[in-house]
């Protein structure tokens, strides 16, 4: 197990590396940042400049999205201004904030994975 955790921590390590080189000006980038860059991509409407609000909703969008990987989210469409909504399904026991961040790190790993993005 212990090793298995190793693996992910060098793989979200890698994550940060990759998006920290594209998207910052040599600050280093936290998982806040990575959820950001994943909201703006699920709203799909590229990048422009967000309000405060809708940058806290592109990082709720984010983690609805990664976390319906485990069943917490479901997806239940889009506003009419295109913006995806997703229900939380109560059934499931709630998840303690570190338990949470981690799905979060693997999830994001295997959404960029997914998209074919090598980092």
């Amino acid at each position: 197990m212990k090793q298995k955790k190793h693996f992910e921590t060098k793989k979200w390590d890698a994550l940060v590396q990759f998006v920290t080189s594209k998207f910052s000006d040599g600050k280093n980038l936290d998982i806040q940042a990575v959820l950001f860059l994943i909201g703006v991509n699920e709203l799909g409407q590229g990048y422009k400049n967000f309000t405060k609000e809708e940058k806290i909703n592109l990082i709720h969008i984010a983690i609805c999205r990664l976390l319906s990987n485990y069943g917490y989210y479901e997806y239940t469409g889009r506003d009419e201004d295109g913006w995806p909504h997703w229900k939380t399904n109560t059934d499931l026991p709630k998840l303690k904030p570190n338990e949470q961040t981690i799905l979060i790190k693997e999830s994001a790993i295997l959404y960029f994975s997914e998209a074919g993005i090598d980092f």
